[in-house]
């Protein structure tokens, strides 16, 4: 029996989730979070095996939570699940400790074989998701590879809007870190501005200005 953590910011999506997941015979459901604070506290209730997070949570990443988790208890496995698609978030988020990557797209099918591979130990990735890592290993470097994943996080949460002190908080960090995390990623990706920064963010699809405009 695998014993799944689910940590998505949406009820319903949860509920439909633990629908599927709780009808399979060898998987269970034993605990759900809606923030990465929630879920944190639900690993120190009882045994879990495996988690199925989502990248984009209230007051932190997804990206930041695995590597959060992963340092509380090693020996759970992670596998993301996610409406993002992006070669760059996925790369981070495997670089965080996350064993597999779905999107929300996939399959009911893809997602309960996602879960009992993961929770053996193999790297899982959605059809949708490898095409696209393959069609930007072929395209050629991917410069913000360049980031580990807690930079990425941080120039993410900044080109979405965020102040140092926002993302200092949702990162449980000082903003003088931050500030440091900034500048690190300004070497990296050559870069002497936020101006710059953002401009390199939206070229790389880790923020919509339309969506940021409504």
């Amino acid at each position: 029996m695998v014993n799944v953590l689910l940590l998505d910011d949406h009820s319903v999506v949860r509920t439909g989730y633990r629908r599927l997941i709780d009808a399979e015979p060898d998987l269970r459901v034993v605990a759900e979070a809606a923030t990465a604070g929630e879920a944190y506290a639900r690993l120190q209730e009882g045994r879990i095996d495996l988690v199925v997070v989502d990248i984009s949570l209230r007051g932190t990443s997804g990206i930041d939570a695995i590597r959060r988790i992963l340092s509380r208890d090693p020996q759970i496995r992670v596998l993301v699940l996610s409406m993002h698609d992006n070669p760059n978030i996925v790369t981070q988020a495997m670089r965080a400790g996350a064993l597999g990557y779905l999107t929300k797209s996939s399959e009911p099918s893809e997602l309960l074989d996602g879960i009992r591979a993961v929770a053996r130990g193999r790297r899982v990735l959605s059809t949708d998701v490898a095409q696209m890592l393959a069609e930007a290993s072929l395209d050629g470097e991917q410069v913000l590879s360049r980031l580990t994943p807690r930079e990425f996080e941080v120039l993410r949460m900044l080109a979405s809007g965020e102040e140092t002190r926002e993302i200092a908080t949702h990162m449980h960090l000082s903003p003088k870190t931050i500030h440091n995390h900034l500048s690190m990623v300004r070497q990296k990706l050559e870069t002497d501005s936020d101006i710059k920064l953002l401009r390199l963010a939206v070229r790389h699809g880790l923020v919509d200005l339309q969506a940021m405009a409504v």
